[in-house]
């Protein structure tokens, strides 16, 4: 049985791959993973292929017991993992509780890690693994602090692993979008209450991003993707400007609020 597997993908993102993904590889089933049972199972009326939800919550250890038994118990061949789970917060280090800042580790990094290498032994030449990174990976950024370090970690790992993988013929790729406009907003302002960070320089819809992904995942041999001109140039610049002023730029923006309103869909706690 092929079948392509998307954590996260009860919301934002990882739903709009599971609309998305089947321009790309044929699969039997794909392997829905959040914790939201309804929202998981609501994705069946969207898409053609055979959705099967799995609910588990990535920041609890024993969900990885449960999906490598499940793995074990079917062996499937899976084309295509895509690992969307995570989260973030806005906001002074000392406003972010230090159990967020675990949980921002664990869920955008072991999870991550872990779902990668209990997937890796169900793979053949010509899958593919796509995480989903951001655009903060390439900078530290300051009232981003944990996030970003943690996104850092996801763009070396992914890289790193897919150079591993090439002898296998299986292609890794962190995808590093700058701001999209989904769910990540309810989490990341609740923090963020006196508008630490308030500028948003572009705002992307979630489907153009995934497309984008998508193809360059499939289409080309990069090992990282990043949607948007002004977001590519944004990189190019922070690989060639000292760091130092790299967050100096940022702390300035953040003086002016640019795209800051409407981006959460529920009220702020």
């Amino acid at each position: 049985m092929n079948i392509a597997i998307v954590t996260g993908a009860s919301s934002g993102m990882g739903r709009e791959f599971v609309l998305q993904l089947s321009n790309y590889v044929q699969v039997d089933e794909i392997w829905v993973i959040a914790r939201r049972t309804a929202a998981l199972e609501s994705l069946a009326e969207e898409v053609s292929v055979k959705i099967r939800p799995i609910a588990l919550d990535l920041l609890d250890d024993s969900s990885f017991e449960t999906f490598a038994a499940l793995l074990e118990a079917e062996k499937p061949n899976v084309k295509l993992l895509v690992n969307a789970a995570g989260f973030g917060k806005f906001g002074a280090y000392h406003k972010v509780s230090t159990v967020d800042d675990r949980r921002m580790i664990d869920l955008n990094c072991k999870a991550l890690l872990m779902m990668t290498r209990l997937t890796i032994p169900y793979m053949e030449k010509g899958s593919h693994i796509l995480q989903l990174d951001s655009l903060s990976a390439f900078q530290p950024v300051p009232y981003i602090t944990t996030y970003a370090a943690t996104k850092a970690f996801v763009l070396s790992y992914s890289r790193s692993l897919n150079r591993e993988l090439k002898p296998q013929g299986i292609r890794c790729m962190a995808m590093n979008p700058g701001w999209v406009k989904t769910e990540f907003f309810n989490h990341a302002f609740q923090t963020n209450d006196d508008a630490e960070v308030r500028y948003f320089n572009h705002l992307y819809e979630a489907k153009d991003v995934v497309a984008t992904g998508l193809k360059d995942l499939y289409k080309t041999k990069k090992d990282y993707s990043v949607h948007g001109l002004p977001i590519k140039f944004q990189v190019l610049l922070v690989k060639l400007v000292p760091h130092r002023f790299v967050m100096s730029i940022w702390l300035n923006q953040q003086k002016k609020a640019k795209n800051n309103q409407g981006l959460t869909t529920e009220p702020r706690k």
